[in-house]
């Protein structure tokens, strides 16, 4: 692995701070981070600690007080297709399609290069890797919340971003679909190889998924308290994962830095 795939996403010395009425936030102060080419990280952390901030900073929806981001050692300078995001809302237009809103976002970043038979097969293929490609012609409100979220994460998958950036994307699912997306989401990785970041609350989620889990410290004025190593095989799978020792010693090293480093009274049960 070369200098660029060891250091694809680079974060240096960096703070956020917001100007409010109140005065200023200091949100995030002195994050350093690097993400390798094809790692999935997760972030975690209590609320309000900035986990939702750092990844729009990646996305470029944000720009920092001070320090740089770096995506293939380029300036992270605004968004950009390179770097697809997901969010908890799937943010679909209600009156399109699941085929037609995920070929908007095709056709607004390969329209003006490709014909109109390319821009379509790329939009099915989209959805075939998320196993939509019966649910084409129904619109938002004739599926359910999974297929949802799976169509969101394909308008993201089919503009080809170099990163995949998610927001708590299962956050308002209920268990079983959650269960049934996290798979999917490790297949789907594995077979595009994808650098992801990913917010999450979830500790389970963090440990089945990641390659790193970076743990923020508690807000106002958050950085990053410690980063876990997940050396688990993959390809995972969930129910032999909950009888694995590693596993246990991963998760229960995540609810020490939640539960006794970075205690939080009014935080919600992971």
């Amino acid at each position: 692995m070369n200098e660029i795939d060891n250091k694809y996403i680079e974060i240096n010395q960096v703070d956020m701070v917001f100007n409010t009425r109140k005065g200023s936030f200091h949100a995030l102060r002195d994050i350093n981070l690097n993400v390798k080419k094809g790692e999935f990280i997760t972030l975690i952390g209590h609320s309000g600690c900035g986990k939702s901030t750092l990844l729009n900073l990646i996305a470029g929806l944000t720009n920092a007080t001070s320090g740089t981001l770096l995506c293939a050692h380029r300036e992270i300078a605004g968004p950009s297709p390179e770097r697809g995001v997901v969010f908890q809302n799937h943010s679909l237009l209600p009156w399109l399609t699941c085929y037609e809103n995920v070929f908007l976002a095709v056709e607004r970043v390969f329209g003006a290069t490709e014909n109109n038979t390319k821009l379509q097969k790329r939009a099915m293929a989209a959805l075939s890797l998320v196993g939509l490609s019966h649910a084409e012609k129904k619109r938002p409100n004739e599926i359910s919340g999974g297929m949802k979220q799976r169509v969101g994460i394909a308008r993201a998958l089919a503009i080809e971003p170099k990163v995949l950036l998610m927001d708590e994307p299962f956050g308002a699912l209920d268990a079983l679909t959650r269960a049934h997306l996290q798979d999917e989401l490790l297949k789907i990785v594995a077979k595009t190889q994808s650098t992801v970041v990913m917010v999450t609350h979830d500790v389970d989620e963090a440990v089945l998924l990641s390659d790193r889990i970076v743990m923020l410290t508690n807000g106002p004025a958050a950085t990053i308290g410690e980063v876990l190593k997940v050396d688990l095989a993959r390809p995972r799978d969930r129910v032999t994962l909950a009888q694995d020792a590693d596993y246990a010693r991963y998760r229960t090293a995540v609810l020490e830095f939640l539960y006794h480093k970075q205690s939080h009274p009014a935080h919600e049960a992971a």
